[in-house]
């Protein structure tokens, strides 16, 4: 394994070799084959070298392709067993790929003396508590509860040395993005090693990498077609009748900061537009049937970024120019095969990367293998997400922005709040009550989600940047007289 560096004595991009398994230490080596691996997978070929060497690194990889791995096996290497304190910080989406995540670093660290714990919202905390007290040096959860527990000081981050950010795209269309600027208020002030993956990289989680990483190297997977100045192309199969509920479900479970979505007509484009509307989105259409008034209304928040989802036809959107969008979302295949190109080019400009989405019945896929074939472009098919699916996801989403709006109560709010705890008690144990509680819910995040989410220069409200700290101020954090900071 070797590196070079330019005139700046920085690493340039891919300025390692990938490396293979059996050039790994043999500390490294053991937990790999308890883990059952034959070989690296190509995310943690290319991405080992540079965790080990210590140097901030942005990666994106799909799910699946084996990052976890990428970024827990250096751990075996990098952590000091010896130290009981939190020395790896791993911030993930959700409570699945928390436990995910925190299951496999048992696999992988635990064996080589490396405690971790999993934390994360909507359950209790005095587990959570126990296993952070007794000395965990890897802690993997979500931001927001992560915050929590840094609030109450259940453990401090003045020992970290790896800081993680797992699926960011994700992260920032949960919601956390807030919690994250908070959490920052927590790290040692110096520097940190901090890596970040993610399956895109459109403009607000790039933003979002240069306010925690440190001159970050930007790697490209060719061998895994992934590419950090590309657009991933993706498509659903969906019933014939129902493209408009799918429509929802996908916005539901993406969450984009902003997309413009196609049709072929300008009787589609009303139509979606006022779905999307009764659904309560921030959505307006742009065709040709529009007067001139309303055109330039349109236009003119386009141009501000202010309009969260654009329904439009390939005409009324040609020369528009487009402020960054994280989606592009073709509810049906286009009528001319290049206008595909065209609607998937209006994400994943300047240097960043984004999605583009196809909706299409079984009677539309042969337009889509066309499009495919004569542009080469590889298009991978996903699986619609169920009613349940978006259930799951809105729960959580709905959990992160109660439990901030919680921490941003001061104590007179509490003691108002504590009102109501017999009353909300009472209605969770009564099934028949429990509409009222979804209700309420449905109501708080059709407010808060159906706007857009919390981006980069979108502070929180209560966030202060913490100050400077002098050689006085480190000197009593590390005597334990840390003060709350927000």
């Amino acid at each position: 394994m070797t590196d070079s560096t330019n005139s700046a004595g920085e690493k340039p991009v891919d300025s390692f070799f990938d490396v293979a398994l059996e050039q790994l230490s043999e500390p490294m080596r053991d937990a790999a084959a308890r883990a059952d691996w034959a070989a690296l997978m190509p995310v943690q070929a290319r991405a080992i070298p540079y965790l080990l060497a210590d140097q901030d690194v942005m990666i994106q990889a799909r799910t699946g392709s084996g990052k976890t791995g990428a970024f827990l096996l250096p751990m075996v290497e990098r952590l000091d067993p010896k130290r009981d304190v939190c020395q790896a910080l791993i911030m993930v989406p959700t409570r699945e790929l928390a436990r995910q995540v925190g299951r496999e670093a048992e696999i992988l660290c635990g064996p080589a003396g490396l405690r971790s714990v999993v934390v994360y919202g909507g359950v209790a905390y005095g587990p959570q508590v126990d296993a952070l007290k007794h000395g965990s040096h890897i802690v993997v959860g979500t931001p927001g509860r992560v915050l929590d527990h840094l609030i109450k000081r259940t453990f401090t981050l003045d020992g970290l040395r790896m800081l993680i950010f797992d699926e960011a795209d994700r992260m920032l269309s949960m919601g956390f993005y807030p919690d994250m600027v908070q959490v920052q208020s927590f790290l040692p002030s110096r520097r940190v090693h901090t890596s970040m993956f993610s399956a895109t990289f459109p403009s607000y989680v790039m933003a979002t990498a240069n306010r925690f990483m440190s001159q970050p190297q930007f790697l490209s997977l060719s061998a895994d077609h992934i590419h950090v100045t590309d657009t991933e192309h993706v498509f659903y199969t969906v019933p014939g009748m129902d493209k408009d509920r799918s429509l929802v479900r996908l916005i539901e479970i993406e969450n984009p900061a902003s997309a413009i979505i196609f049709c072929n007509t300008k009787v589609r484009v009303s139509y979606v537009a006022a779905v999307l509307q009764r659904f309560g989105y921030d959505a307006d259409e742009l065709s040709s049937d529009l007067s001139q008034k309303d055109r330039e209304r349109v236009l003119e928040r386009v141009r501000k970024g202010t309009l969260r989802f654009l329904v439009a036809t390939d005409v009324a959107a040609r020369g528009l120019d487009i402020p960054d969008l994280s989606h592009v979302i073709q509810y049906e295949p286009p009528d001319d095969l290049e206008a595909y190109i065209h609607r998937a080019g209006r994400t994943g400009r300047a240097g960043a990367t984004g999605v583009a989405i196809s909706l299409v019945n079984p009677g539309e896929r042969a337009a889509l293998k066309r499009i495919s074939k004569r542009y080469s472009i590889e298009m991978e098919e996903l699986e619609l997400p169920s009613d349940e699916d978006v259930a799951e996801v809105v729960g959580e989403r709905v959990t992160v922005l109660l439990e901030a709006r919680l921490r941003e109560r001061d104590k007179l709010q509490t003691e108002r709040s504590r009102r109501f705890v017999a009353l909300g008690r009472s209605l969770a144990e009564n099934e028949d009550e429990l509409p009222i509680i979804a209700m309420l819910l449905d109501d708080y995040y059709q407010q808060m989600l159906h706007s857009p989410v919390p981006q980069p220069g979108d502070e929180p409200a209560s966030y202060q940047p913490p100050p400077r700290e002098q050689p006085s101020d480190r000197s009593k954090r590390r005597s334990g007289g840390r003060s709350r900071r927000r």
